[in-house]
């Protein structure tokens, strides 16, 4: 998994170089804003994957009607989605203002595949079935950069980048389709019980709290780069941007340990042995990395953009810690899906909020990244103190039942 992961994302990193250096400013910056509103609308995806994976890992008895349900929500997820961007095309086409309306209409395309990959993950994640669920990462690297390269190659515009990506994401689902079809065990001509433990209304508020928790922690760990456009100027703005390559880097290097330890997180039994080792794991992997950056500094500077940015290099450290600070967060963001909490998002929120509202009154980088380290840390803690009962595998009291009665 750790493999496939970081080959994907640097595929997916490939195709923002080749999309950089191959369409120029203007063009770029539109496939930025739909990559970017790629990633908002892709906590649909992510909210079914949770939904899906915490409830094949709880419930194996039930497995049956638990990926028949998800595969069937995923496609009404998927093409409900779709539609509505497809009839909202034109409010993407100026909010981002693109060259085209059809740039827009690729956008709602791309949902669809991208969605429904959620559906298809999530239940080879909950299955643990690491080696389909491996494939499928690399078909959502690998296609993107070829695909949408070669799209730019033959074409280079936005519209061509984007329908590129679109078509790209087909891949991954083909992928899942195939490893749930080969692992199936749940066959169309079987029955389905009478009394459903899982019903659709059930499934589909899980997604819907899922996906607005990992909204919750997609905004907060993006708030600062816009704060940053707004508080300082744009020579100060892009040096603590060329920072945050830093702490990106560090938020995604461990994922794979979120998306390992997220069954096991799942289960009364595993949540907290798997909840300690993997802080323990994303914790010494921030460390090492936070060394090197204080240490060997001047190397760090070449993987954020070279000399030009020269005055971030002796806090190159601090923006290594900020991103070790959020995976920790993600991991205890994925904890809380896990045990089905709903409180302690509201933290999240918080936190976000403050960042927004507090940030905007700083006048340097020094200052703009101390109150998010600050804020971040502090909600580190607070998630800390609210999941103690589940490092000490004691249920909550903020769980919700599993399943339906």
């Amino acid at each position: 998994m750790a493999v496939s992961i970081s080959i994907a994302n640097v595929a997916t990193y490939g195709f923002t170089v080749v999309a950089a250096r191959a369409l120029g400013p203007h063009e770029y910056g539109a496939v930025a804003a739909l990559l970017a509103a790629i990633l908002v609308v892709g906590v649909v995806q992510l909210g079914l994957q949770a939904t899906a994976a915490r409830r094949v890992s709880a419930e194996p008895e039930h497995r049956a009607e638990i990926e028949h349900e998800i595969v069937r929500v995923g496609w009404r997820a998927a093409l409900g989605l779709g539609l509505l961007l497809l009839v909202l095309s034109p409010v993407v086409e100026r909010l981002l203002r693109l060259d085209s309306v059809v740039t827009a209409v690729w956008l709602a395309v791309a949902a669809v595949p991208l969605t429904l990959m959620g559906a298809q993950a999530g239940i080879l994640q909950g299955e643990r079935r690491w080696g389909a669920l491996s494939l499928v990462y690399l078909a959502v690297g690998i296609p993107r950069v070829a695909v949408g390269g070669a799209f730019i190659a033959w074409r280079p515009d936005q519209t061509a980048a984007i329908a590129g990506v679109a078509l790209g994401a087909v891949f991954p689902t083909v992928v899942g389709w195939w490893a749930l079809r080969s692992g199936a065990r749940f066959a169309p001509e079987q029955t389905l019980p009478d009394e459903r433990r899982h019903p659709t209304r059930d499934v589909l508020g899980e997604i819907a709290h899922n996906s607005q928790a990992l909204l919750a922690f997609l905004a907060l760990s993006n708030a600062d780069i816009l704060v940053a456009r707004h508080a300082l100027d744009s020579h100060r703005a892009g040096i603590y941007a060329a920072g945050l390559i830093l702490a990106k880097a560090m938020l995604f290097l461990p994922q794979f340990v979120v998306i390992v330890a997220f069954p096991s997180m799942s289960t009364t039994s595993g949540r907290g042995p798997a909840l300690r080792r993997s802080l323990l794991l994303v914790g010494l992997l921030g460390v090492v990395g936070t060394l090197g950056a204080l240490f060997l500094h001047s190397l760090a500077l070449v993987f954020v953009g070279g000399s030009a940015y020269a005055e971030v290099a002796d806090r190159l450290w601090l923006f290594a810690l900020l991103g070790t600070i959020l995976s920790m967060l993600q991991l205890l963001v994925y904890a809380v899906l896990a045990r089905s909490g709903r409180r302690p998002v509201l933290l999240v929120w918080a936190a976000f909020v403050v960042v927004l509202l507090v940030g905007l009154t700083t006048s340097s980088v020094t200052g703009l990244l101390t109150l998010v380290l600050a804020c971040d840390t502090t909600l580190l803690v607070a998630l800390l103190l609210t999941d103690a009962r589940g490092l000490g595998n004691v249920e909550s009291p903020d769980e919700a039942p599993p399943i339906a009665a």
